[in-house]
């Protein structure tokens, strides 16, 4: 198992509670960024004309709302926009210009046929994009088509109630999954071509195989038996180091809150509940639907709770990964926050520093622990499923065997 050095630790945490005050110093005030205002008040926004906003369109992004955030309001909207994906990936923005430094994303879209342009289309005074004679216009990060107008109608919930095409665009979490992606499958093929040069492996494989023994002989074999645990080890090292990296790629700079996104936490629950029920032999289902040892009025009582715990567990393994990386990502921006909304800046700074630092030296842990429970509570769940149970044809009574009069 790897170590991490603690410099090396105290060093990247610095690194990003420093970039972290320099971004939330200098909030986006783009149109196509979340303003300083709570969603929901955006959405009430949206349906009152005399918001800033259309200020700001008709002005031609002369911005009248920039500056530093330094309200409740503005701090509690700029984490919500933090937490949430996007459909383009900066590193920062000037507060005073509206400039953004960074990149834009490709949008791809099903409307009538396949739809691909860039997201910087909506970079425009009316956040309106123009293809092939369609006009498409974000509201909150989701994709509506509109009029050459940009009107968007909303129900009594203040929901957009325009079509919204199949949006299969590239967002910042869909790209951070694909480098992830490609590091895992450059990291293992490399790791496998050095096993063709002798047992030892060289290079980045010394790191890796340590961490990948770790995963066999401390979580795959003692859940799932060491007859059995080879056929799932492939999908056990996937999903440990792939929520680790995308972890770790969180704790940098770019902030990207990938397992913080209830939609990836349910897939990669998703996974391994279908691995699960598939691999499960009729001893496993047995015991769901007509449990041995049981009164036959207990069994049909309890074999709709049994099938219903099927799916708590997948439940409990996408909220765990979920609530943990969103708690640490709302920690660290409400902590830096305290340098804004405090009034006596040379007493809160310090204070501030010093808890982040604190922090993301813990959320460095909580990267890998939180990898490890995932996977480990994955092979728990399918060694449940594929293990075999023994039933004796003799009774058994309060832990007593009476054929021997032996403790069992």
């Amino acid at each position: 198992m790897v170590i991490t050095r603690k410099p090396v630790s105290l060093i990247l945490s610095a690194f990003v509670s420093l970039f972290s005050v320099v971004a939330l110093a200098n909030p986006v005030s783009d149109s196509t960024h979340a303003t300083a205002k709570p969603v929901h008040e955006a959405h009430a926004v949206a349906n009152d004309t005399a918001h800033a906003v259309e200020t700001h369109a008709e002005a031609g992004h002369e911005t009248t709302h920039g500056g530093a955030v330094n309200e409740k309001e503005e701090v509690q909207a700029y984490i919500e926009h933090h937490l949430q994906d996007s459909h383009d990936f900066y590193f920062f923005a000037d507060g005073e210009s509206g400039k953004h430094y960074g990149f834009s994303l490709p949008v791809i879209l099903w409307d009538n046929g396949l739809k691909f342009f860039s997201s910087s289309k909506f970079h425009n005074e009316k956040e309106l994009a123009e293809v092939d004679g369609n006009f498409y216009k974000m509201v909150h990060g989701k994709i509506y088509k509109s009029d050459a107008e940009g009107a968007v109608a909303y129900d009594e919930h203040n929901h957009p109630t325009n079509v919204k095409p199949i949006d299969f665009s590239i967002t910042k979490n869909v790209l951070s999954m694909l480098v992830v992606s490609g590091m895992l499958l450059f990291m293992f093929t490399s790791l496998a071509r050095s096993y063709k040069r002798g047992p030892v492996p060289t290079g980045f494989g010394r790191i890796l195989e340590p961490l990948i023994i770790f995963i066999r002989d401390e979580v795959a074999i003692p859940n799932i038996g060491e007859k059995k645990y080879r056929k799932f080890m492939g999908f056990l090292l996937t999903v440990f180091f792939f929520i680790w990296l995308l972890n770790l790629l969180g704790m940098t700079p770019l902030g990207i809150n990938v397992t913080g996104n209830i939609a990836v936490t349910i897939c990669l629950a998703v996974f391994t509940y279908i691995i699960t029920q598939f691999s499960a032999n009729k001893d496993y289902w047995g015991h769901i639907f007509w449990m041995p040892g049981v009164p036959v009025p207990m069994k049909i009582i309890l074999a709709p709770i049994e099938l219903l715990g099927t799916l708590t567990k997948p439940f409990a393994l996408l909220i765990r990964l979920f609530a943990n990386i969103t708690a640490g990502h709302v920690v660290i921006m409400s902590l830096l926050a305290m340098i804004f909304v405090g009034k006596n800046l040379a007493a809160d700074m310090p204070i501030s520093i010093g808890l982040t630092l604190f922090i993301s030296v813990i959320e460095l842990l909580v990267a890998f622990l939180q990898a490890f429970i995932f996977t480990m509570l994955s092979s728990l769940f399918i060694g449940m499923a594929v293990q075999d149970h023994h039933h004796d044809d003799h009774e058994h009574h309060d832990g007593l065997d009476y054929t021997d009069n032996s403790i069992v």
